[in-house]
């Protein structure tokens, strides 16, 4: 489970070993939030590791599959959540963030994606590996084009390699979380900011961690074995079309 520190990933991490799944808890810099998913987990009475790697670096990406296969002894289930994102205009824009987004987000999804099938493909029993996305993989967000460049490039990412792997029985699929209150979101935004964008969307919240976890969890479990190539959207409404939550009528 990559960016598994905290925001959705922790929600996740934590959801799988509650589920009775021993999880790998990836994290770049945050070391004492990873130590306490792990704890939780622990605590849940399943196995957790804790795992630091960039997920920008393959190598790195392919010692940490190493490494949980290492402890666990195999690998049926991979979650790429790990992202990163600067929000300015493009031809603005710092290059080394722009570029920093795309190796993080669209870049360690691919690692993490190519080294797990490798992986799985070898023990030949199949397995589930899910990637989450965005709504930014098909709303141009303004400020925000290398993510929204590296969230959609994801979708295709995932949808090429569920065909491909069709044969070896590994599942891919795409989780696209709505605006979420995570720690990431409110680098971006104030507490006012949030609970003032929040009453716009159609649901009238914000999602939380906790509920993304459960969209992940169903794709990733195995008795969903027929769910390949799919793409959950999980937004509460954010997607729909302006005047969905006024009341109006659609343009003409």
């Amino acid at each position: 489970m990559t960016g598994a520190s905290q925001g959705i990933g922790r929600a996740t991490a934590v959801a799988l070993g509650k589920a009775g799944a021993r999880v790998a808890v990836n994290y770049r810099s945050q070391g004492e939030k990873a130590e306490e998913v792990v704890q939780e987990i622990r605590d849940a009475g399943s196995e957790a590791i804790p795992i630091q790697a960039d997920v920008a670096d393959q190598s790195a990406v392919e010692e940490m599959i190493r490494a949980t296969v290492a402890e666990f002894g195999k690998l049926d289930i991979a979650v790429s959540n790990a992202a990163y994102s600067a929000r300015e205009p493009f031809h603005t824009a710092d290059m080394e963030d722009f570029h920093r987004t795309i190796d993080v987000t669209m870049w360690g999804a691919f690692y993490l994606l190519r080294a797990a099938a490798r992986q799985m493909i070898d023990q030949q029993a199949g397995g589930a590996i899910a990637i989450v996305s965005s709504p930014h993989a098909f709303i141009p967000v303004p400020n925000s084009m290398a993510y929204n460049m590296s969230k959609a490039a994801l979708d295709h990412m995932a949808r090429t390699a569920a065909i491909e792997l069709a044969a070896h029985k590994i599942r891919i699929n795409v989780v696209q979380p709505g605006w979420t209150d995570t720690p990431g979101e409110r680098k971006f935004a104030s507490e006012e900011t949030l609970e003032r964008a929040a009453e716009s969307i159609p649901a009238g919240r914000l999602g939380t961690p906790e509920e993304m976890a459960k969209a992940i969890l169903f794709l990733c479990d195995p008795t969903n074995d027929y769910t390949t190539g799919a793409t959950l959207l999980v937004d509460g409404g954010i997607s729909l079309p302006w005047w969905a939550n006024r009341g109006s009528a659609a343009p003409a």
